[in-house]
């Protein structure tokens, strides 16, 4: 396992293209006023982390998300960390995608992510997330998106592609992984 630096690793607060179940992907949505209040908690959990990098996704909800969170302190932005393409399925609503593709939802409860018309699947994001934690040279507090941020931590983590539906995301809460282990903050 390579040995990656620290992540602190924070999903974007919540959309409103999330409070009504709406599929994003590569699409954007504004916080609404509970994200803003999950990215002020996201503010009070990392007050005390200094001297590392501050990265967020190039998609308006993580650079909303991390303005707040970071406390006007400024932060690169990476194309690396935006969330995965659904191709077909973004703009669409859960409800509805899972009435028009049953079999795409039939298996795990994330595996539609790897089946989705025109998407990037779960190997162009691994290969996107490598790339970028071949390139962090320290320590790095990251905000990005749930399926991203949760292929960042099995990467980090060692661990194989079943295992991805396993770990939590929480928006306001904040993923530590060091030396291949996580722990959450809320």
């Amino acid at each position: 396992m390579p040995d990656w630096p620290d992540l602190y690793l924070m999903r974007h607060g919540q959309t409103v293209w999330n409070a009504e179940g709406r599929m994003q992907g590569r699409l954007d949505s504004p916080l609404t006023p509970l994200g803003e209040a999950q990215a002020r908690r996201l503010a009070w959990l990392v007050r005390d982390l200094r001297g590392m990098a501050r990265l967020a996704s190039t998609a308006g909800r993580a650079q909303q998300t991390a303005r707040i969170a970071f406390g006007g302190q400024g932060f690169a932005l990476d194309e690396r960390l935006h969330e995965i393409d659904i191709g077909d399925f973004s703009g669409r609503l859960s409800s509805e995608l899972h009435a028009a593709h049953p079999e795409a939802f039939a298996r795990g409860p994330l595996d539609w992510y790897d089946l989705a018309p025109g998407g990037e699947h779960f190997a162009g994001l691994e290969a996107r997330v490598r790339a970028f934690l071949d390139d962090l040279d320290g320590p790095a507090l990251i905000v990005t998106h749930g399926i991203t941020l949760r292929m960042l931590r099995l990467v980090a983590m060692d661990l194989p592609l079943e295992r991805l539906a396993e770990m939590p995301v929480s928006q306001g809460g904040l993923h530590l992984v060091s030396r291949g282990r996580h722990r959450m903050f809320l």
